[in-house]
């Protein structure tokens, strides 16, 4: 009939139209392969995550939003990098956790460890989405960091793997070090409530505590006899 007709049509046009919505709001997806293309002249903030992580099925509507925000800018980019991928993995060599939340310049990104809800994702992006001092923005940065970044840039690939690598050997030790101390913190904690422990028991055992708290238990249900009964005796009084 032409009632099922126009009502298939309807179906078809509402079905296609939420496919394409879906579309305008995918994520741009950075690849090893695609990085350097799509990032290029932008200051990014990037999401690496994999898809069965928890925290990162939790943000990915706000993601999704923020990058709807960013969508046709010309200076700020919101990607995402899916680190399951083979064709990531240079890109997530260095990622520990998921998500890990990154921003910057592309060739020289920042961790960001702010809150994770829409609305601070959103004012972060607004205040540091914008051209900033880096490999791709020279002239942005101060006379010191051009030097820096000089320097950095006559140095061979080898010399500079190896200054990394000797940063690299020195964050490690001091997270072994704060390992230690943490470890060290710990075992005091914990002696301090074995501590707590012993004590307080002892307390309980020299006071004869279990034998006063049975017998406040058992003057209780007296005492609320008692109430009882001078009720009763203020409501007959009040009677006459």
């Amino acid at each position: 009939s032409v009632q099922s007709k126009l009502t298939m049509r309807l179906f078809f046009a509402i079905f296609t139209f939420s496919i394409l919505a879906s579309a305008s709001c995918k994520v741009v997806n950075l690849t090893d392969d695609n990085y350097e293309r799509l990032t290029k002249g932008k200051t990014v903030f990037i999401k690496f995550f994999a898809p069965w992580c928890g925290y990162c099925k939790a943000i990915a509507e706000d993601w999704e939003l923020l990058a709807q925000e960013w969508a046709g800018s010309d200076t700020g980019l919101v990607a995402e990098v899916d680190c399951t991928l083979d064709e990531a993995q240079e890109l997530c060599g260095d990622v520990d956790g998921f998500p890990t939340i990154r921003y910057g310049d592309p060739t020289s990104l920042d961790d960001y460890n702010g809150q994770r809800e829409f609305a601070d994702l959103s004012e972060f992006a607004k205040e540091n989405l914008k051209p900033m001092c880096g490999l791709n923005n020279m002239e942005l940065c101060d006379e010191e960091t051009k030097e820096e970044i000089a320097k950095y840039l006559a140095m061979s690939s080898d010399e500079l793997e190896d200054a990394a690598t000797e940063v690299n050997l020195k964050i490690d030790d001091m997270e072994q070090a704060a390992s230690e101390k943490i470890s060290e913190l710990e075992n005091q904690i914990n002696s301090i409530i074995d501590q707590f422990t012993k004590d307080s028991e002892a307390l309980k055992k020299q006071s004869n505590y279990k034998y006063m708290v049975a017998a406040l238990r058992s003057k209780e249900p007296e005492e609320d006899d008692e109430d009882d009964e001078q009720d009763d005796d203020e409501n007959e009084k009040d009677e006459l």
